[in-house]
């Protein structure tokens, strides 16, 4: 499978393949925000893409891609289970409580909760 562009819950959502290519850099951010544009509004990218720098907030990577995601008006949705990093810190615990109360970044466990959390938005 590769990054698919669907319709979830009446949004055009860009669904990223689990097998994709990680997502180590600013500039693999980037790359996912430049395919978003054609036409998503919101990008869900499964958590096993991600770098484990990404969990580590100590590293400032996960603050520097949701901020180029709001920078761009675009949804960012960690899809997986993140649970031995949430296990393994406080700090990220509270950053994912916060992000889901909000608009910008979602960290949701399945692509289900997505579309349930898309109907409520």
């Amino acid at each position: 499978m590769s990054d698919l562009l669907e319709q979830r819950a009446g949004v055009r959502v860009l669904v990223c393949d689990p097998t994709g290519p990680p997502i180590a850099t600013e500039r693999d951010a980037l790359d996912l925000i430049g395919a978003a544009f054609l036409g998503a509004a919101v990008v869900a990218v499964p958590a096993e893409r991600l770098d484990p720098s990404f969990f580590s907030l100590g590293t400032r990577f996960a603050g520097e891609i949701m901020q180029k995601f709001v920078n761009y008006r675009l949804r960012l949705v960690v899809v997986g289970d993140i649970s031995r990093h949430l296990a393994a810190s406080a700090a990220l615990r509270a950053l994912v409580t916060e992000s889901n109360r909000h608009d910008h970044v979602w960290f949701v466990p399945d692509l289900d909760a997505l579309d349930a959390r898309l109907g409520r938005a």
